[in-house]
C-alpha cells in the first residue's frame, strides 16, 4: 500500500508525523466547561453575584494570590458574623474574629467551583469548625474529654432552639432527644460545663460593692486563716516542757487566768508568771530559729479534744 505524501512532501506516518517538537507543546489547561453559578436560598447573601463566582472560577484554576485575596476581603462581613454569634462565651471578641479569618481563609482556599455548591454552603461549617475547634482547645479552664465538650456546645445550640419553638426551658429528656443521646451524657454534659470557665477570686462581687469574692470568702471561714499560725504555735511547743506546754495551753487556748492555771498544776501564781514568761521567750526564739529537717509531732497533741478551743 502507497504511502500518502503530505504537502510537505514527507508520507503520513512517518516520524516526523508523529514526533511533535518541543517548542510546539501547550500549556496544560482545564477544558471543563466553566459551572454554572448557583445561588444561595437567602437574597442578598454576601459574594453571592456574577463577578464573584468568575474570581472564584479564576482562583481555582490560577491559584493567584490577588484573588484570592480580593475573595477574602468580599466574604469578611461572613466570618465577623459569625464570630459575633459566639460572642458571650467568655472568649475576647478580637480572638473570636482572628479565629473567624483563619476558618474563612481555608474556606476559601479549599472551595471548588465545579462542585456546582454556593461558597456559603462550604464557608459557613468550615468558619463555624474553626471557632469550635478554638473553643475545644482554649476555652476550657479544666481538661475534659473531646466528647463531651463536643456535645455540650451542640446542647447549647439544642436548648436555644428547643426554648425558642416551646418558649420554655426544655427538659433533660427533650435535650437528649433533640441531641440524639441518653439523658446520662445530657446530665454529663451539663456538669462539664460549669468547669468552662473558672471564676476568679479577685473578680469583684458587684458593680457597686469595690470588695473581691476572695474576700467575702475569707470573712466566711475565719479558722483557714489561723492554719499557718496553729501549725507554727505547734512547730514552736518543741522546745516546751511538758508542763510548760500545759501553762501556755491553759492560758492562751483554754483563757484560763493565771490564779486558776495556779490551782491545777500546784504552783503559785508568781511561779505561773515566770514560767508563761520563759516559754513565750523559747517560743519566739525558736520562730526565728531554722526548723530541723526531721522532728516527731509535739507532744501538745494530747490536748486536743472534742472541745471548740483545742488545739487543731
Amino acid at each position: 500500500m502507497a504511502a500518502v505524501v503530505q504537502p510537505n512532501g514527507s508520507p503520513s506516518g512517518s516520524p516526523t508525523d508523529t514526533a511533535a517538537s518541543p517548542s510546539s507543546e501547550a500549556p496544560a489547561t482545564d477544558h471543563r466547561r466553566a459551572p454554572a453559578r448557583p445561588t444561595m436560598r437567602t437574597a442578598g447573601f454576601v459574594g453571592d453575584d456574577a463577578e464573584t463566582w468568575e474570581l472564584f472560577v479564576r482562583f481555582h484554576e490560577t491559584r493567584d494570590l490577588a484573588s484570592r485575596n480580593e475573595l477574602i476581603e468580599r466574604h469578611m462581613p461572613l466570618a465577623e458574623r459569625l464570630a459575633k454569634r459566639y460572642d458571650a462565651r467568655g472568649e475576647p471578641a478580637a480572638d473570636l474574629r482572628q479565629v473567624a479569618m483563619v476558618g474563612l481563609l481555608k474556606a476559601v482556599e479549599r472551595f471548588d467551583p465545579y462542585r456546582g455548591s454556593p461558597f456559603g454552603t462550604f464557608a459557613i461549617p468550615t468558619i463555624r469548625g474553626e471557632l469550635r475547634r478554638h473553643f475545644r482547645d482554649h476555652g476550657w479552664a479544666m481538661k475534659v474529654p473531646r466528647r463531651v465538650q463536643e456535645l455540650s456546645l451542640e446542647l447549647r445550640n439544642v436548648e436555644s432552639d428547643l426554648t425558642h419553638r416551646g418558649l420554655r426551658q426544655p427538659t433533660a429528656r427533650e435535650l437528649a432527644d433533640g441531641a440524639g443521646v441518653d439523658e446520662r451524657d445530657v446530665g454529663e454534659a451539663q456538669q462539664a460545663k460549669r468547669v468552662y470557665r473558672v471564676l476568679s477570686l479577685d473578680a469583684p462581687t458587684g458593680s457597686e460593692s469595690p470588695s473581691a469574692l476572695g474576700d467575702r470568702l475569707r470573712s466566711q471561714d475565719q479558722p483557714l486563716e489561723q492554719v499557718d499560725a496553729r501549725e507554727a504555735i505547734r512547730t514552736m511547743l518543741h522546745v516546751l516542757s511538758e508542763r510548760e506546754r500545759r501553762i501556755v495551753y491553759l492560758r492562751f487556748f483554754e483563757g484560763q487566768s493565771q490564779s486558776e492555771i495556779a490551782e491545777q498544776v500546784g504552783l503559785s501564781q508568781m511561779h505561773v508568771s515566770r514560767l508563761l514568761a520563759r516559754s513565750l521567750a523559747c517560743m519566739r526564739s525558736a520562730a526565728t530559729a531554722p526548723a530541723p529537717s526531721d522532728r516527731s509531732r509535739p507532744e501538745a497533741d494530747q490536748f486536743q479534744g472534742s472541745r471548740p478551743g483545742t488545739l487543731p
